[in-house]
């Protein structure tokens, strides 16, 4: 048994290590990383959100239906990155922007056929990835001597200054608009966001004693 294990993992190896196969097998190792990064990612951020924000009506059925979410999430978080890995190493020798339009296209901008809606997991994702490339265009922009710089906040005197101030007046601008949003238009906001906030600002409003003063909401 021993030798045709250790057999089978010779013939395997010789396979992986074949050049003539690296091509594929990238496509496949992507694939494998999306699904376990996505799995690392995803269960600690669905267990204590679903756990925490969401509730239900009988105790039972609420812990099951908690489970079930948190098991969807994760399953569709690892499953999207795991496709998009492999349709990005497939086709990203030819043009690396095309590559990741066609998969953000087909993995991440695809509506549910059974729903009709975009998930709010791909939603959570694009906007991550949304921000971090707004975030890097903006450092681009202002870098001197950069082909991407902007040509009047990129020359060094004004460059510092962007740099210095951009951040504290972003900052403060997104904190103003999602303050006002979760007032006057809490619907239009992602739903586990707008459940953080609920806990955080409007369960803050209302005790009746000590118990759910400091230690639990309402």
């Amino acid at each position: 048994m021993s030798n045709a294990l250790e057999s089978l993992k010779v013939a395997a190896e010789r396979i992986i290590l074949d050049p003539k196969y690296h091509d594929i097998l990238t496509v496949i190792k992507g694939a494998r990383n999306g699904a376990v990064y996505g799995t690392k990612v995803r269960f600690p951020h669905a267990l204590v959100m679903i756990m925490l924000f969401r509730s239900g009506s009988a105790f039972v059925s609420r812990f099951r239906d908690k489970i079930r979410q948190i098991f969807r999430a994760t399953r569709i978080h690892a499953r999207n990155l795991a496709k998009f890995a492999a349709i990005y190493k497939g086709t990203c020798p030819y043009d690396s922007f095309l590559a990741g339009l066609l998969g953000g296209y087909l993995v991440f901008g695809q509506r549910s056929p059974r729903t009709g809606k975009i998930s709010s997991v791909s939603q959570q994702i694009v906007i991550y990835v949304f921000a971090r490339v707004v975030l890097a265009l903006a450092k681009l922009a202002v870098q001197p001597g950069n082909a991407a710089s902007l040509p009047v906040v990129s020359r060094p005197g004004t460059s510092e200054l962007v740099r210095r101030h951009a951040w504290p007046v972003f900052a403060s601008l997104s904190w103003a608009m999602v303050m006002h949003l979760f007032r006057w238009h809490p619907a239009e906001l992602q739903p586990s966001l707008r459940s953080s906030m609920t806990y955080i600002y409007s369960n803050a409003d209302e005790w009746d004693g000590v118990r759910n003063f400091i230690w639990h909401n309402k």
